[in-house]
């Protein structure tokens, strides 16, 4: 099997339930401060979200899309990959018409260069264990960023050792990614195990800089 049969492989052996939903009160703190975090990030961008394009490489179901509606940007600026049909019918079902939706490898994606003002991927580089691949979907991500565009990047930092199926991407290895970038980091995310044990006190915890595990990052192109 290449790496793209393998992740696939890996996201089936898995079994969320309800782990991911936004009624878990340690799932909406965790996407709540996320998204306050983004929107300070987003808020130094120039122009209006109504101009802006963005692509997102692991679209998943489409609730980052969904955001970036709500945001202001307009369904058909907006492209969604995601290499997991389910997945990707899923966001075709929520998402309106306009959306253009992509199957399959990222890496190889049908965006043209220089047309994107930003391109966004939460959690996907800690689910590829294949350093090449890494390499291309991060070098495609950057050739559809216009100059002046930039990544928005969500992700784990430190390894899962109950979790063999993904790692942590630490911000060095983000920086070999993406080598010309200027680099925007923020330390967020209460450590899940932590926060599903003890949801009421997230905020607490989560002052704690070295109990946040994932960093938002905001890469800009040149």
């Amino acid at each position: 099997m290449n790496e793209l049969e393998l992740i696939a492989q890996r996201y089936a052996r898995r079994n969320a339930g309800d782990r991911y939903s936004l009624l878990r009160p340690e799932v909406w703190r965790m996407w709540q401060e996320r998204q306050r975090e983004l929107l300070k990030l987003l808020a130094t961008r120039a122009g209006q979200p109504a101009d802006w394009r963005a692509a997102e490489v692991g679209c998943g179901a489409g609730g980052n899309l969904q955001d970036l509606l709500r945001l202001g940007l307009l369904p058909g600026h907006l492209t969604g990959i995601e290499l997991l049909p389910e997945r990707l019918a899923a966001a075709r079902a929520t998402l309106p018409e306009g959306v253009r939706l992509l199957a399959g490898d990222a890496s190889a994606a049908a965006v043209a260069p220089a047309s994107q003002d930003l391109v966004l991927q939460s959690t996907v580089f800690s689910s590829i264990l294949d350093d090449a691949l890494q390499q291309r979907v991060a070098e495609a991500m950057w050739r559809w960023l216009k100059p002046g565009g930039a990544v928005v990047w969500y992700d784990f930092t430190v390894n899962n050792p109950r979790n063999p199926d993904v790692r942590g991407v630490p911000l060095r290895r983000v920086r070999q990614l993406f080598l010309q970038g200027r680099f925007t980091a923020r330390r967020v995310t209460l450590a899940p195990p932590l926060a599903r044990v003890l949801p009421a006190a997230y905020g607490l915890f989560n002052l704690v800089p070295w109990l946040r595990t994932h960093r938002l990052v905001l890469i800009e192109k040149p």
